[in-house]
């Protein structure tokens, strides 16, 4: 049972399950079955997030996390990092709830605990970023994927902000986010892109003509979050995909890249949904296991940081490359 102060904290903060649905924020397509999936999602960040919020100890939080469906289990760890990173903020930054958090029982769903970080910083005065991320040394992705922070940030943006961030395209000030704040613009339309997904109801014409919407240089990074959303969340058919990536074009590989990442994840939590596994067929060409495959031998290290570029785009360059390489093999064997 949570403390006083924590249902304090939860009544103050945790928004109402209401305000995630497609009615609520006015997205289309509310009502359809695609709707309902893809609010199951944020719905699920929530209950995170409360139980984050209120919660006495990680145990108490473990255990109603364990106790979410498989398919969901990830996201509503991502609203228990956003609720231990906003805390250990309130604690001055002296709190150490987020790393035992994903040290600890989010750990098989890192790279979703990260996005929640992000969540927090939408809510968090830029001075609070400072120390906003746990020191993880040693452990797999890290630092090269805290970048999904940033990305979680954007998609928050977005999401409860489209008038600002979709309709008039806002491009929120830069910040030495891993010390390069040239970069920072970047991850942050990646975030935007996965949020595009859900404000297009998962719909492929309304989503393609909102990237389209955007200037020509943005859209490459738009194209690699909707690939994640696509194939993360689900909420499109096989055909509904393949227009998906048609539209993309020459970008298709941004919307491959998106899914290797996605893909990555579902294997990392121990759950491929039937919808996740369509995906990657459909937007990267390739397998599930194939694209688990590509993801682990195109990693980059810390040996190959260089001025130019962060190694978490280093990463997904290697990614984009392969991914054309074996489109274009396939295409001469057919």
């Amino acid at each position: 049972m949570p403390s006083f102060l924590g249902s304090l904290r939860q009544f103050v903060l945790a928004p109402k399950l209401s305000a995630v649905t497609f009615a609520e924020r006015g997205f289309p397509g509310a009502g359809s079955a695609a709707a309902e999936r893809l609010e199951a999602i944020p719905q699920a960040v929530v209950c995170g997030f409360e139980w984050g919020i209120a919660a006495r100890d990680l145990w108490e939080v473990e255990r109603r996390l364990e106790l979410v469906e498989q398919e969901q289990r990830g996201f509503a760890y991502e609203g228990a990092a956003m609720a231990f990173t906003v805390r250990d903020a309130m604690a001055g930054g002296r709190g150490t709830r987020t790393r035992d958090l994903l040290l600890g029982p989010a750990a098989p769903h890192l790279l979703l605990a990260y996005i929640g970080i992000g969540f927090a910083m939408a809510r968090l005065p830029r001075p609070l970023w400072r120390n906003i991320m746990p020191d993880l040394t040693g452990t797999l992705f890290y630092p090269t994927m805290t970048w999904l922070a940033v990305d979680g940030y954007g998609f928050d943006l977005a999401y409860f902000h489209p008038e600002k961030y979709i309709g008039k395209q806002r491009v929120p000030p830069p910040y030495p986010w891993e010390g390069r704040p040239d970069y920072f613009p970047r991850a942050v339309d990646q975030g935007i892109g996965r949020a595009l997904w859900f404000t297009g109801g998962a719909e492929p014409e309304t989503v393609t003509a909102s990237v389209a919407r955007f200037p020509s240089e943005r859209r490459p990074d738009l194209w690699s979050g909707v690939g994640l959303a696509a194939t993360f969340a689900g909420g499109a058919s096989a055909d509904g995909l393949a227009r998906v990536r048609d539209a993309a074009g020459e970008h298709w590989p941004q919307l491959g890249l998106g899914a290797v990442f996605a893909i990555s994840a579902r294997v990392m939590a121990g759950h491929v949904p039937e919808h996740s596994a369509l995906a990657c067929e459909v937007l990267a060409g390739s397998s599930v296991d194939d694209a688990v495959a590509i993801a682990g031998r195109t990693g980059a290290s810390p040996a190959d940081a260089d001025d130019t570029m962060p190694l978490y785009e280093q990463w997904r360059n290697r990614i984009r490359a392969e991914l054309g390489a074996i489109s274009g093999e396939q295409r001469k064997a057919s």
